[in-house]
């Protein structure tokens, strides 16, 4: 509950902003995707200056997500190994608790051997 509502206290002032800035900003520019000759209009288009902005900073979000998930793949492998070792470990010791349970209903046996051996009485 109050994860939303520090949620909603950040996002109504963003949410007012990009659309103030939407309101300032509708005048159309040329954006020219031609580095060595801007008037080119076979590379060129025109938006609304804010929705270029948008733009922008939606790829910026988009290639930072991808950096970042690029980035964890080493932990991410890591944590599924040990998630399959850890599976694995778990039923080796449920088996050798299995094991020790049946030797302990067992009735046990005397050692056999040169300790168990009595000595005489004199």
């Amino acid at each position: 509950m109050v994860r939303r509502f520090l949620k909603a206290i950040l996002m109504v002032p963003a949410f007012a902003a990009l659309v103030a800035l939407a309101i300032a900003n509708h005048q159309p520019v040329t954006v020219s995707f031609n580095p060595f000759d801007s008037s080119d209009t076979d590379f060129a288009m025109t938006v609304p200056l804010y929705l270029g902005g948008f733009r922008v900073l939606i790829a910026g979000v988009v290639v930072g997500g991808m950096g970042a998930w690029f980035k964890q793949g080493k932990r991410r492998r890591m944590g599924t190994r040990f998630a399959a070792e850890n599976v694995m470990m778990r039923s080796e010791l449920a088996y050798l608790k299995g094991q020790m349970a049946k030797r302990e209903g067992q009735s046990p046996t005397p050692p056999t051997g040169p300790a168990n051996k009595t000595l005489p009485a004199v």
